[in-house]
């Protein structure tokens, strides 16, 4: 038995669950998020917690099981309180802007690159600097993230760039001068 999909999920006051046939629906303050059930996989729920079970002890069943109940748990935290990764812009003359729907990004490069948010994520600059995105679906913000970050990958140099916060870069030694 999977370890993390016998685990129940347990949500809060303002989430409602709907289940239709084999799709799942979560409303909470948030938003709405839906999820179509793979075969081989059924959710119960009760008062206030839900329960994936497998319907049978097949492989694909077997590795279909904590996949679901995880991200069944990401929706229910989503729609309840939204997932957000924040970006750190370093390098002189690097800096963000946001204007309606695009983010207006100066690189280094010999004209600025602009970034359009899709439909259901937010994000804000904060001093320049830090890129702030949030949204209710966890996949799409990592996504988001990480195309905002491969449009100028922290080099290991300098360390200039775009970086996830807290991530660490390895500097790498620049030539040295013959003796």
């Amino acid at each position: 038995m999977s370890r993390i999909g016998k685990k129940p999920i347990k949500f809060p006051a303002g989430v409602k669950l709907k289940q239709e046939s084999n799709i799942i629906r979560v409303d909470g303050p948030k938003g709405s998020l839906s999820l179509a059930l793979p075969e081989g996989v059924a959710v119960s729920s009760d008062d206030r917690t839900l329960v994936v079970t497998r319907l049978s002890e097949e492989r694909k069943e077997r590795s279909r099981h904590g996949l679901v109940r995880t991200l069944l748990a990401n929706m229910v935290i989503g729609v309840s309180a939204g997932f957000e990764k924040t970006l750190e812009i370093s390098g002189v003359g690097y800096r963000a802007e946001t204007k309606d729907d695009t983010v207006r990004l100066l690189l280094g490069y010999s004209s600025p690159v602009e970034y359009k948010v899709p439909k259901g994520i937010t994000i804000k600059v904060d001093k320049q600097v830090n890129i702030i995105i949030s949204g209710i679906d966890k996949e799409l913000v990592g996504k988001v993230a990480a195309e905002i970050r491969g449009l100028k990958k922290p080099e290991p140099y300098k360390g200039k760039g775009i970086k996830y916060a807290g991530e660490r870069i390895r500097r790498k030694v620049g030539k040295s001068v013959g003796a």
